[in-house]
């Protein structure tokens, strides 16, 4: 595993700074969309899916399509 510098944000901290973000400009924010969608798919995924109920998929999918904005 790369170890980083004790200077560059963590993966937590750069997705709390992107969540405050989104909560500060709404819908304006460039990940607001994404991620919205992405909770969307996962609900309906979620809700077609026997063993995973939507809340569960909508979580999922926004967690995922979060982590890809942050991650880039």
């Amino acid at each position: 595993m790369a170890r980083q510098h004790p200077e560059e944000p963590t993966l937590v901290e750069l997705t709390i700074e992107e969540v405050k973000a989104m909560g500060k400009e709404g819908i304006k924010h460039p990940s607001t969309r994404p991620v919205l969608t992405g909770g969307a798919i996962g609900a309906v995924a979620g809700a077609l899916l026997p063993v995973v109920s939507w809340p569960v998929g909508l979580f999922a999918g926004a967690a995922i399509a979060l982590y890809s904005r942050v991650k880039r």
